[in-house]
């Protein structure tokens, strides 16, 4: 079965960094577009990043652009973001989500085809 496991989030101060993870299995990771999408407590979900198969085209929403960096280790079948410069609106819940969730977004929909993870929660605070 397809398993999506985020680690690396906790309590940061603002200014700090983060270094969020996500070990895949049960499909061809390789082969897979993926995202980070975050959802603070009374929001929505929010695609912050998107990374393709290959690794060489990246999407950042525009408040997290110049902060973070999404990456991807296909050999360890592991998803990455790279969360620098911190601030108390980047608290939220971080999900691994298999797929373009920013496009999928901006069409308003949601796959039925794609994975979440259970998330790993982000706190920025002094």
């Amino acid at each position: 079965e397809v398993q999506l496991v985020e680690s690396g989030g906790g309590l940061v101060q603002p200014g700090g960094s983060l270094r969020l993870s996500c070990a895949a299995s049960g499909f061809t990771f390789g082969s897979s577009d993926m995202s980070w999408v975050r959802q603070a407590p009374g929001k929505g979900p929010e695609c912050v990043s998107v990374i393709n198969s290959g690794g060489t085209s990246t999407y950042y929403l525009d408040s997290v652009k110049g902060r973070f960096t999404i990456s991807r280790d296909n050999a360890k079948n592991t998803l990455y973001l790279q969360m620098n410069s911190l601030e108390p609106g980047d608290t939220a819940l971080y999900y691994c989500v298999t797929g373009d969730q920013a496009t999928a977004q901006a069409m308003g929909i949601i796959r039925g085809d794609d994975y979440w993870g259970q998330g790993t929660q982000v706190t920025v605070s002094s």
